[in-house]
């Protein structure tokens, strides 16, 4: 294990703010303890970051004024270079990125594209719309020989990056944090469907006001988190032939509705209707109220 101690923090982000003034924003931390921890994250800049305004909602735009000039191959470039002067300059032995930034809209992966690493390489050389910001860091941090953990629900790991990996010998892997609501329905389910309870119907909805929260209003980056809630429970359902019929699947509906007024205080409320013994209907109803930015890095 790392000594917390010898770790060093640095990064990437569309807003100039530092990490002070980016903590402030956020009203997440206790204002007594922002006082505190203000000496210690004020130093810490972002450097600058891709901006390709389509991958994510148009309500971030206002935030996006520490942004990178240039191609998608100057980019991927840059990152580069960013990786290998923080190395250097902290004498480290290994550097980790981790891609904890907004949800991303889904990319489409086609043959030509995006399906193995020479067609991926040659996307990026050539400017391809479809290349999203969190592959090109994905494939930044391979090429420098960094592990790579992606954090958000949309679809980075795409064939080519996967394979690009594979010939560099380099750890990628993530697809979302799933620490809260997602996390808690994939143990739920698995137990239920272990025991031979049917889950046929699946509600869950949240609602919050912080800035995941702004960019998840937007369909397609909504769209992203609604397949990763998805696919847990068709992980689930798959795992049991013996209670679901092949392509048998519970009706599953996820909602996420943008209150500013509560902040990052997310509230969760999910219903699991499950067929029992002898016709019997089981319902398990849930709610949850936390800091939804501090459970996902619990």
């Amino acid at each position: 294990m790392v000594n917390p101690n010898d770790l060093v923090i640095g990064g990437w982000d569309i807003s100039s703010l530092d990490l002070a003034q980016a903590m402030e924003r956020a009203r997440v931390l206790d204002y007594d303890l922002q006082r505190q921890l203000v000496p210690h994250m004020q130093g810490i800049k972002p450097l600058p970051s891709i901006y390709y305004p389509d991958f994510i909602a148009a309500n971030q735009a206002d935030r996006a004024d520490n942004v990178l000039p240039g191609t998608k191959k100057e980019h991927l470039e840059q990152l580069r270079k960013d990786i290998r002067e923080f190395k250097a300059k902290n004498q480290l032995d290994k550097v980790i990125v981790l891609w904890s930034a907004n949800t991303e809209r889904f990319c489409e992966v086609a043959e030509g594209l995006n399906d193995n690493a020479v067609n991926l390489m040659a996307s990026i050389e050539a400017g391809a719309e479809e290349i999203s910001p969190s592959t090109i860091f994905a494939v930044a941090s391979i090429l420098e020989g960094c592990a790579f953990v992606n954090g958000s629900p949309q679809n980075t790991l795409v064939p080519g990056v996967v394979q690009l990996a594979l010939q560099h010998k380099v750890l990628v892997g993530g697809d979302d944090f799933k620490t809260g609501q997602t996390k808690f329905k994939s143990a739920l389910v698995e137990f239920l469907v272990g025991a031979g309870i049917k889950p046929v119907a699946i509600t869950s909805y949240n609602h919050l006001g912080n800035n995941d929260g702004k960019n998840l209003s937007s369909h397609r980056q909504f769209r992203s988190k609604e397949i990763s809630k998805s696919n847990v429970v068709d992980d689930m359902v798959a795992s049991n032939p013996i209670i679901y019929k092949p392509d048998e699947h519970p009706d599953h509906t996820v909602v996420i509705k943008y209150v500013p007024y509560v902040g990052d205080s997310k509230r969760a409320m999910d219903e699991y209707v499950s067929e029992i013994f002898m016709g019997g209907i089981n319902t398990i109803a849930l709610h949850n109220t936390c800091e939804d930015s501090l459970l996902a890095i619990s």
